[in-house]
């Protein structure tokens, strides 16, 4: 859980800090249009700092770290994230200054939203497996007395 609080925290952080670049590069350079750097600090607080805060109100209940899937999410997601917010401050900062962006920008964004598909997929099997598990375990309760048995953390 330790790891997933974290993330949020620096998702929290690097959102804060790149609205302020947004703020101030765009104040210093009299730039008035659109720029990736208007959106960047939302994307990091939305897929950083509200995923993850969510992410550990599941690991509470469901004990997702537990899953094998979990490492392979957890990973992928953060390289999913690091190349997309990345390459969006280049390309909005490239905007900013008045430079174009050409297929070296397009190229590897498109990665990193490729990477950031496959995480969710990782996430959602981690989910799945342990919703299936928390669903057999309850069907097993005893049934007369109310009881239900306390879900496993499994390998």
């Amino acid at each position: 859980m330790k790891k997933l609080y974290y993330s949020a925290v620096i998702y929290t952080v690097l959102g804060l800090l790149s609205g302020l670049f947004y703020r101030e590069l765009t104040k210093a350079q009299d730039f008035t249009g659109d720029t990736q750097l208007s959106v960047l600090h939302t994307h990091l607080l939305t897929l950083g700092t509200l995923f993850f805060l969510i992410a550990i109100a599941l690991e509470r209940v469901l004990h997702l770290s537990s899953g094998r899937f979990f490492n392979a999410f957890f990973w992928t997601y953060h390289a999913g994230m690091i190349l997309t917010t990345g390459i969006m401050t280049v390309h909005g900062t490239m905007t900013v200054l008045g430079k174009t962006a050409g297929p070296a920008i397009s190229g590897p964004a498109g990665l990193g939203h490729i990477l950031l598909t496959l995480a969710l997929v990782f996430f959602f099997l981690c989910l799945h497996n342990r919703v299936r598990l928390d669903l057999t375990y309850c069907a097993a309760g005893d049934r007369e007395s109310g009881q239900l048995k306390a879900l496993p953390r499994v390998q």
